[in-house]
């Protein structure tokens, strides 16, 4: 099975072991021809709470490990 992989921004480290992660895709817009910037937002598991606010980090998909936990922390790309 493969696992899909993304990456970035952490927009929040407020919780426990958990690292909420903003995505942004570039799409382009069915009638009117324009690309329109979508963000998803993915709670990622950081098992060592290394994460900071505006860090660049690559997510995995991953077994469900909470109601709305779905992905894991692979590795900080940038700090901030």
């Amino acid at each position: 099975m493969c696992k899909k992989q993304t990456i970035g921004t952490v927009v929040s480290n407020r919780m426990n072991k958990t690292i909420v992660v903003a995505v942004k895709n570039k799409i382009t817009h069915k009638k009117y021809k324009k690309i329109v910037t979508r963000t998803n937002k993915y709670y990622a598991h950081d098992e060592l709470n290394i994460c900071k606010i505006g860090d660049a980090v690559r997510i995995e998909s991953h077994r469900p490990l909470s109601k709305k936990k779905h992905w894991i922390l692979i590795e900080k790309i940038l700090q901030k």
